[in-house]
């Protein structure tokens, strides 16, 4: 004990204590530079490898574009400006932490969204900061072989069978956000804010269809829907903070603390519904002669799904599954359905003209719910939702990196782990590939064209990666003719600003919003009342 003693008092003596903290002080300084050092040769190697690349200009050196890359209606002007400079493509980087190329142009587009799995990894810019809520092992997350996997294992959902069940979910969700509609006209209320009523009908239909759930959100508040958009809300603010990109600073913040909270929420939701469904199929084997069974959802079918080695997922994979799916879907249908409606309250020819489509397609039937076969009869309304796709897309881009180096048009080398900015916004307004490009033209889409680029229209990120498009479309179509047959539609101002709101304001965020709403003015329009057919 007295040998301890003598040690610690030897430690701790005023000059000893001295030693230890220059020592500690001295190596944090060598880290310190060191890492500094590897860093700016980094930046100076990704420099030069990127100089085939044209650039705008910068502020300096190390700085780069720091702070002008904008989530604003501003950010996507200079978008235009950078397409309508650059044509195809340009670098940009992000102090000496972030080196990019972005592209705009659809021969720039297509090696980098066809590169193989294999070499595609998805990068830390975008998508670290949605792993804690979708798991490293989703979809939207993995690469290479895993992503092959697991999209062989999730296409059977996304079947055109059981896309058919969904349509009958999509018709529900959307009658009861226009009984919700007509109670506030009935109210007085004739301007409504879309993106609140939408998103929540949205939600209600992937519960319903992912999970069999009612949760009714659009009446009443749901826990599990409140923590989902919370946990949107607060990816969209730490995107935005460049010190809440790091996970060690993150977490000891009062949105760290926010996030994982609402994040325990969801993940109790959805690890609860699995289990329950797991049990319940086998349940269901052990009785199938016995206990009528029902129609397949989301879960089901991925639980049920086998790779050829007869390996199914674990739970904890089917849980990211089920919470990418909640994530990917409800916010960028929402956003395509509300700018949809947007773009034809202000082309009132063009509402008419899909709302006669529906109508016609509708003429003589006992209800008014549209079903799977009716889809394909919509034939103008779905040239009106493509182009409100091409206007405005619901996502502005997607990034991507490469294990090895990628060429594209006019000798120009994409580095080993750049990182990759497809432009979607750019490429869907780039003037070199549409004309007028910012107009509403629905006829760019009509069927017997076929000379555009098949990288050219890429809202659901290309041909092969979004594997809920025809999901997300389907659903477009149902909400979009239901409404215009049951509702007028104009452009609205918010009540709050009235004349001062100075129009609408593009909002890219997750998703593209609106600041301050999407505001539509509603007309209910009468509904042909048909005769209960008589029993014979």
């Amino acid at each position: 004990m007295s040998l301890l003693v003598g040690v610690l008092s030897l430690v701790l003596s005023w000059d000893r204590l001295g030693q230890v903290l220059y020592a500690v002080c001295a190596g944090l300084a060598v880290v310190v530079a060191v890492w500094t050092v590897r860093l700016l040769v980094r930046h100076a190697w990704y420099t030069h490898r990127l100089s085939c690349f044209s650039k705008p200009p910068v502020d300096s050196w190390l700085k780069g574009h720091l702070g002008k890359m904008k989530s604003t209606e501003e950010g996507l002007l200079e978008v235009d400006e950078l397409v309508k400079t650059f044509k195809h493509s340009c670098s940009w980087f992000i102090g000496p932490f972030y080196h990019l190329v972005r592209v705009f142009h659809p021969d720039y587009v297509k090696p980098l969204l066809m590169a193989h799995a294999n070499i595609t990894v998805k990068d830390e810019l975008i998508y670290d900061h949605l792993r804690p809520w979708l798991g490293e092992t989703s979809l939207l997350i993995s690469n290479g072989e895993v992503w092959s996997r697991k999209r062989r294992l999730l296409t059977p959902a996304f079947h055109f069978d059981i896309l058919k069940n969904y349509v009958n979910m999509f018709n529900t969700s959307t009658n009861t956000m226009h009984d919700k509609w007509r109670r506030l006209v009935a109210d007085g209320t004739t301007t409504i804010e879309m993106f609140d009523h939408v998103t929540l009908m949205t939600l209600d239909s992937l519960l319903k269809c992912a999970f069999s759930y009612n949760s009714n959100c659009q009446e009443s508040t749901s826990e599990y829907v409140s923590a989902i958009v919370q946990l949107s809300d607060l990816i969209i603010d730490r995107r935005q903070n460049l010190l809440h990109h790091w996970d060690w600073i993150y977490w000891k913040t009062k949105q760290g603390k926010q996030f994982k909270e609402a994040l325990s929420v969801v993940h109790r939701f959805t690890r609860d519904v699995v289990q329950r469904r797991r049990a319940l199929i086998s349940q269901q084997r052990e009785t199938e002669t016995k206990a009528p069974r029902r129609k397949k959802d989301f879960v089901d079918i991925i639980l049920l799904s086998k790779d050829e080695d007869g390996h199914g997922l674990t739970d904890e994979e089917i849980q990211a599954e089920a919470n990418t799916f909640m994530f990917a879907g409800h916010d960028t249908t929402a956003s395509a359905i509300c700018w949809t409606l947007y773009n034809l309250a202000r082309h009132p020819d063009y509402q008419e003209k899909c709302r006669q489509e529906v109508t016609d397609l509708m003429e003589g039937r006992d209800g008014q719910n549209i079903d799977w076969d009716d889809l394909a009869n919509l034939t103008f309304t779905t040239m009106c939702i493509r182009e409100s796709l091409r206007l405005h897309s619901p996502v502005q881009a997607v990034t991507r990196k490469y294990t090895q180096d990628v060429a594209l048009p006019g000798n120009r080398t994409v580095p080993q782990g750049t990182i990759c900015l497809v432009s979607i916004y750019g490429t869907h307004h780039n003037p070199t590939v549409w004309t007028n490009p910012y107009d509403f033209e629905p006829q760019r889409f009509d069927p017997t064209n076929t000379d555009r680029s098949s990288h050219a229209f890429i809202p659901f990120s290309g041909p092969r990666n979004c594997i809920g498009q025809k999901f997300a479309l389907a659903e477009l179509r149902v909400v979009v003719a239901l409404t215009l047959l049951r509702f007028r539609l104009a452009p609205g101002e918010n009540p709050e600003l009235g004349s001062r709101s100075g129009g609408i304001r593009r909002l890219p965020q997750l998703v593209l919003r609106a600041e301050g709403g999407l505001w539509l003015q509603l007309e209910p329009l009468p509904t042909p009342t048909m005769d209960t057919p008589q029993a014979k």
